[in-house]
């Protein structure tokens, strides 16, 4: 398939998202086509996904939730954008800022961060690979700010 053809949906959202009024929302992970905005590897397992999303610009796609975390931490986001990250066990997007955290010893992610998002407390306990995880707070991986939320701080 050709470039052209493959930015094709991002083309389309961003048309929509241009006459849209709020902050950027998640767009669809196309695990054969997106590479990290990071480390370049393949966003290949929606488990351990994030996405960062700004007006006027397509979404950059993370393997793992270090990369995100990394590539935040090293550079200011662009204007109104919004960090998203996949709950690990339903592969749903979530606002970063709004995620469980965890840290799991022995777990293999994409980069070894060992990184666990949930969209809650509950998507967190039903899951059996959190079970030996520890906690980890918003602040710690994203600085004192946390993650872009789609408007100034």
């Amino acid at each position: 398939m050709t470039r052209t053809w493959r930015a094709a949906p991002w083309l389309a959202t961003l048309a929509v998202s241009a006459c849209a009024s709020g902050p950027p929302q998640p767009v669809p992970l196309d695990p054969k086509g997106e590479a990290c905005a990071s480390c370049r590897m393949a966003v290949s397992d929606g488990r351990f996904a994030a996405q960062l999303v700004a007006p006027g610009e397509v979404p950059r796609f993370f393997d793992d939730l270090g990369c995100l975390a990394a590539f935040l931490n090293a550079r200011m986001a662009p204007a109104g954008a919004v960090a998203f990250v996949a709950d690990h066990r339903t592969k749903e997007w979530i606002r970063a800022d709004r995620a469980v955290y965890l840290r799991v010893a022995g777990l293999e992610t994409p980069m070894g961060s060992k990184l666990l998002a949930y969209a809650d407390a509950t998507s967190r306990d039903q899951d059996a690979s959190a079970r030996t995880g520890v906690p980890v707070a918003v602040t710690e991986l994203f600085s004192p700010k946390g993650p872009p939320i789609g408007e100034a701080r």
